[in-house]
């Protein structure tokens, strides 16, 4: 399966569709890009089930800000429209194929409990500095919601 060019208008949908998706942000420019180009097309070609992306950071910048990409090539992976993997430069190709082990073996119940977990934490944390900004006691809310 060849990738697929990604731009504002398909992204979106794209990264958040069930399955997995691999994004590589690139430049015509960039040496590390082009010395990847055939390592991430191999990929695509042996995992067709598999939605390999491609962002033209030249041609999509407001898509690569958006992304707050900052070093090219970059590499995320997306399992069920949830991001699971972002890193910046070139895999050799037997770090891609563990990296899409790894995205396939992923327990995605297990890493939405732990999002959901990690955003009860930073709900409780802002409830906490809303109320001692307030000037109102952690302590005697806590209490008062027992």
């Amino acid at each position: 399966m060849a990738t697929t060019e990604l731009t504002s208008t398909n992204c979106a949908e794209t990264v958040s569709a069930d399955g997995i998706v691999l994004v590589d942000f690139w430049a015509a420019w960039c040496g590390p890009c082009k010395a990847f180009a055939p390592t991430y097309e191999a990929a695509s070609e042996a995992n067709p089930d598999i939605v390999f992306g491609s962002v033209d950071t030249e041609a999509e910048q407001d898509l690569a800000a958006g992304f707050r990409i900052t070093s090219i090539p970059t590499l995320m992976v997306f399992r069920d429209g949830i991001g699971v993997f972002s890193q910046a430069g070139a895999l050799p190709p037997a770090q891609l194929d563990e990296l899409i082990a790894g995205a396939r073996a992923l327990d995605m119940d297990d890493v939405r409990r732990q999002i959901a977990a990690q955003q009860a934490t930073a709900q409780r944390e802002a409830e906490q500095r809303a109320a001692a900004h307030e000037g109102v006691a952690v302590a005697d809310r806590c209490a008062c919601e027992r």
